[in-house]
């Protein structure tokens, strides 16, 4: 079971550290103006973009800017993502906790939740899915929470 955990840089921070068992495994960089960032994960960068009519839809891209996954709807009361020909459906848990549950077969299969607003951290458990992508759906859930 991989838990990735993310923890805001510096209180005023914008960046975020991700880390899996106390060890660091990338740095999430927001962009400043378009709401989309970029990581570096394992030695390869990746690239997320955000669009949609609504500003809720996130591209994930690998260095040659093929897309590897997109999230439609993100931090919606249910949303999607899609990824190497599976579409994955997310369920908001409550309108008052930050927490969004992965469905699959009609059960709770991981989640991802912040723990803290203050100090800007939260968890991800979403077991089956590439790490890269596990890591887009944590970060970009990250963008929604601190925009709102």
């Amino acid at each position: 079971m991989t838990v990735l955990r993310a923890s805001r840089m510096g209180l005023l921070s914008t960046r975020y550290e991700i880390a899996h068992d106390g060890t660091t495994l990338c740095t999430w960089k927001p962009s400043t103006f378009f709401g989309g960032g970029s990581f570096v994960l394992e030695g390869r960068r990746y690239d997320v973009a955000r669009g949609g009519w609504s500003w809720r839809r996130y591209r994930l891209l690998d260095e040659s800017g093929e897309l590897l996954a997109m999230a439609d709807a993100v931090g919606r009361g249910e949303w999607t993502l899609e990824t190497d020909g599976h579409t994955y459906s997310f369920e908001r848990q409550s309108l008052i906790r930050n927490e969004h549950v992965l469905i699959q077969d009609d059960a709770v299969a991981g989640s991802v939740r912040r723990i803290s607003t203050w100090r800007g951290e939260a968890e991800a458990d979403l077991p089956g899915l590439p790490l890269s992508v596990q890591v887009f759906v944590l970060v970009s859930l990250l963008a929604v929470w601190d925009e709102e």
